[in-house]
């Protein structure tokens, strides 16, 4: 990583925009740096953005980013960070894998944010190195390359690459590189002018618990869902489940009847469509790919069983989308 102090001119930022791109993992990630310029009085930090296509960019909200720099352009970036939302076609465009690749032969830094890693895991300059990304899309790295090393962090540094989930978790990964470069009493400094008081280490969990999120406190309920959330292709059986959490097959289900209003097997069940249902919405993943990635012997019976959970095929989620 590049030592601001080693270097007698601003740190060189570019912010590849892809459409749709996450507008608060972006601002979050821009604003402390630009914040950093305004409180040293000096340009510490050289930030352009540089929408993937064309001369503008679109957020997920409509917000649109005029170029100050365009990818393959003869500028000496220092560090260039992928902005993303939800997984389209343009994560497969050619010219920007290539010029990713390229960034990387030369060593410059290369970040993703949000959707961002996706790319950065398209590309295929991620072997070998840690790297997170927002929960939404950890299923698609996975599929994309499953050797990759992931984590469920909130942001990642190894060697030249930076990975955040987004959010405001740009904020925390930014702070640790103001830090690294500036020094921790400056980036508390930036992070105090931000109220952003309370700052967070990469390793800080990305989502609340299971228990905030279902809101069940019982600890046999909680062990099965983690188990059932680590077990989508080879669904594990009832007997399975109640094994784990040293209880009859009846006690489970009577607990899970209680606090959830659903049988063990039904809550299994709606897990793995949810599971399907985002890699429909999110990944080029074949129908009968996810059918088998989510413990389906066929297409046909997963296209039944999604059916009835939404009322729709799982090729017409894809023609709404």
């Amino acid at each position: 990583m590049v030592i601001m102090n080693e270097i007698d001119r601003p740190f060189r930022v570019g912010f590849l925009l892809i459409d749709g791109f996450a507008l608060l993992a972006y601002s979050s990630a821009r604003q402390p740096l630009k914040s950093a310029n305004d409180l040293s009085g000096r340009q510490l930090y050289d930030l352009r953005n540089l929408p993937a296509f064309g001369a503008q960019s679109v957020s997920s909200d409509g917000a649109t980013f005029k170029a100050d720099a365009y990818p393959g352009e003869q500028v000496d970036f220092d560090l260039v960070i992928v902005v993303g939302g939800d997984i389209t076609a343009e994560y497969d465009n050619p010219r920007i894998l290539q010029w990713l690749r390229h960034l990387s032969r030369r060593n410059v830094m290369i970040g993703g944010i949000s959707g961002g890693p996706v790319m950065l895991a398209k590309a295929g300059i991620m072997n070998d190195k840690r790297m997170t990304v927002h929960w939404h899309y950890a299923d698609v790295i996975s599929e994309i390359a499953p050797h990759i090393l992931l984590e469920r962090a909130l942001f990642v540094f190894d060697r030249d690459r930076l990975t955040c989930a987004g959010g405001l978790a740009s904020v925390d990964m930014m702070h640790a590189l103001i830090s690294h470069h500036h020094g921790a009493s400056f980036a508390r400094e930036v992070s105090d002018w931000l109220l952003h008081t309370e700052i967070r280490s990469g390793e800080s969990p990305q989502r609340s618990g299971l228990v905030e999120r279902y809101g069940v406190t019982n600890p046999s309920i909680i062990t099965a869902i983690e188990a059932m959330q680590n077990n989508y292709v080879e669904p594990l059986t009832l007997a399975q489940l109640a094994g784990m959490v040293r209880l009859s097959e009846r006690q489970l289900n009577r607990q899970f009847q209680d606090k959830l209003g659903v049988s063990t097997m039904a809550f299994y069940k709606d897990l793995r469509l949810e599971k399907a249902q985002q890699f429909l919405k999110q990944s080029t993943l074949s129908i009968t790919e996810i059918a088998l990635a989510t413990g389906y012997v066929s297409s046909a019976h997963f296209s039944r069983a999604y059916r009835e959970k939404y009322q729709l095929s799982p090729s017409g989620t894809r023609r709404d989308l």
